[in-house]
């Protein structure tokens, strides 16, 4: 027993199916600590849209790696994995067992897989890029990855230069930019590691979604984007591009109507949701709970707690 690896539990899935409720159901039964993976969670000040933890559920259990970056701090896998491993090592010694619940793919796949190392950043290549977008848009920077890497582009908006220009850098070197096959359990994590993955059928989620997002609009989202601007947070920051900051920032320019930022809010949430289910759906190792047909959090919790039983992590 003494040459086991640590339990670590997973939870991934899609935006708005449930995870945060089942960790907290979970943690009535088992001894636990929340490590968030979601990229855009980590920001202080941004709370609305990007779906944080309710006050009610962070007392229930103790949540890291949520409100520890300003938006205008630079946040990106690699240093999600240095600090998910802190964090982890912190709740073992707590002797709690550590559960990293979140729907950012590369986050969790950057923890368990690590990452491959980055070409370094060429000043050449960078001002020829940056002379692009300031003469036709950054726009036609996404155009340029667009033609050369389709998937990848469709899955940066075109506004987030920063992150365009390195895959087009990355692209240049020679390093694969694209979704590699990777595998949850290959020894290579120093942890026993249970992803359960939740998921919930099409339409129903997408009406999930669809209602949520009216509720961040109600709670005051356009409030807390206009007070983000206020602040010096400009719509170029990669934070500020997340759905629901960017329609609304259009809103506060002048340049949108508050029900046409909203429905594009939906939309792209829900096509977020597609996204999220396509990268996991392609990692072996995930034990899928459909959570409408497993009874909503309640019985989540169940089967994830019968999962750990089965595997003797817990008692």
């Amino acid at each position: 027993m003494s040459e086991r690896k640590p339990p670590l539990l997973v939870i991934v899935g899609p935006t708005g199916v449930g995870k945060t409720a089942a960790a907290v159901v979970l943690a009535r039964r088992v001894a636990l600590e929340v490590i968030s993976a979601d990229s855009r969670q980590v920001y202080r000040g941004m709370d609305l849209a990007t779906g944080k933890p309710s006050a009610d559920e962070q007392r229930a259990v103790a949540h890291h790696l949520i409100d520890v970056v300003d938006p205008d701090d630079r946040y990106h896998a690699a240093r999600f994995r240095a600090d998910a491993e802190r964090a982890i090592a912190d709740v073992r010694r707590r002797g709690r067992l550590p559960v990293v619940v979140g729907g950012t793919g590369l986050y969790v796949r950057a923890l368990l897989r690590g990452l491959d190392p980055a070409p370094p950043a060429d000043p050449d290549f960078r001002r020829e890029l940056a002379g692009v977008a300031a003469r036709e848009g950054r726009a036609a920077l996404h155009a340029r990855l667009g033609a050369v890497e389709p998937a990848l582009a469709r899955r940066l908006h075109p506004n987030d230069e920063v992150r365009v220009v390195r895959a087009l850098e990355r692209l240049r070197s020679g390093s694969a930019v694209g979704d590699a096959q990777v595998r949850w359990r290959d020894g290579a994590a120093p942890w026993h590691v249970v992803a359960v993955g939740l998921t919930l059928e099409r339409s129903e989620l997408a009406r999930r979604l669809a209602v949520r997002a009216e509720a961040m609009v109600a709670a005051g989202l356009q409030d807390e984007v206009r007070g983000l601007l206020a602040r010096g947070y400009g719509p170029e920051l990669s934070s500020m591009q997340g759905i629901g900051y960017r329609q609304f920032a259009e809103v506060a320019h002048g340049r949108l109507d508050a029900g046409d930022a909203l429905a594009l809010m939906q939309r792209e949430t829900v096509r977020y949701a597609k996204r999220q289910m396509t990268w996991f759906a392609r990692e072996p190792g995930v034990e899928w709970i459909d959570v409408a047909a497993a009874g909503g959090a309640e019985g989540v919790a169940t089967a994830i707690e019968t999962q750990l039983k089965m595997e003797d992590l817990i008692e």
